[in-house]
């Protein structure tokens, strides 16, 4: 009898030991610093999606130093947001025919420059080529509410990208 108490002792320890390393270890993983994130809808008749990483403001400037001027940015964190459409669209009028890009961004105080690039699946800009552009147009940002996490929205009219205190609006619609 005292051989089988032992052996249900030992046993009842070592599943409350698994269980209490397995909650150990979920508690000490954190959150994700830039998680992964989409959005998808409707630009007329066209169903588009918009894949990035979305990084936090976290008390840091971001424009013009986490995010300098005047170079080429993923438009996100991690790698390379990607812009799908399903349809032709016209995109602050110009054409961008249906399809899967990378989307990057060009930074400047007054304009940003907008880049669709025909090489979707990269990590960031360090391999980018302005060669493999399909579309770039020019957009003015806006100002407005706070915005700690960055987050991309689409609406009939376009689709927008807002971080901390600017909102990149672009213009589109169906041909």
């Amino acid at each position: 009898m005292q051989t089988s108490t032992f052996f249900k002792s030992a046993g009842i320890a070592i599943v409350a030991t698994c269980f209490s390393l397995g909650a150990f270890a979920q508690k000490t993983k954190g959150p994700v610093a830039s998680p992964a994130d989409s959005v998808t809808g409707k630009i007329g008749r066209a169903t588009v999606k918009i894949r990035y990483s979305s990084p936090s403001v976290k008390g840091r400037t971001i424009w013009g130093e986490l995010v300098p001027y005047d170079k080429v940015w993923r438009a996100g964190a991690n790698e390379a947001t990607t812009f799908t459409t399903d349809k032709d669209l016209m995109i602050e009028g110009k054409e961008l025919h249906a399809g899967r890009y990378a989307l990057f961004m060009i930074p400047t105080k007054d304009a940003w420059t907008i880049i669709f690039n025909a090489v979707p699946d990269q990590w960031g800009a360090y391999k980018y080529e302005e060669a493999k552009d399909v579309l770039r147009v020019t957009v003015k940002p806006t100002t407005g509410a706070m915005q700690e996490r960055l987050v991309y929205k689409i609406n009939d009219g376009g689709f927008s990208m807002s971080w901390e205190k600017l909102t990149i609006p672009v213009m589109a619609k169906t041909r």
